[in-house]
């Protein structure tokens, strides 16, 4: 990607972590801006923790999915293409909920979205 990076066609890590940090206080997007990329290649069928960090709430809880469908940012009326640079983390994912002890998210079928930049700034778990 340092090539696509060099040549303005997508976003530089300084780039995107500006772009997340513009986001109002304590949204999800500006805490992301504070958490490093930890999940640089493709999300799906991966089992994630996501990343939950103060201020976003006040306690830790432990949501692990697995991403299922990508889908792409829609695109303002009358836009054909995203503009450049590209985004570094696009998109957001239909993931499937498979451990978690955060009340609004159970398990058993449950189903979230979850944005691309987030599922980078999560945590791989491995199943030995």
């Amino acid at each position: 990607m340092a090539f696509l990076e060099r040549i303005g066609f997508v976003e530089t890590v300084d780039q995107e972590q500006a772009r997340l940090a513009a986001a109002p206080a304590g949204s999800i997007n500006y805490c992301l801006s504070t958490l490093p990329v930890t999940i640089s290649g493709w999300p799906q069928d991966l089992l994630i923790e996501l990343p939950w960090i103060e201020p976003r709430t006040d306690r830790r809880y432990r949501v692990v999915v697995v991403p299922i469908e990508y889908r792409r940012d829609a695109l303002p009326d009358g836009v054909d293409q995203e503009p450049l640079p590209r985004r570094r983390h696009p998109g957001s994912w239909t993931c499937a909920v498979v451990s978690s002890d955060h009340p609004s998210y159970p398990v058993g079928g449950q189903r979230i979205v979850v944005s691309g930049a987030e599922l980078a700034r999560g945590k791989r778990i491995e199943l030995r």
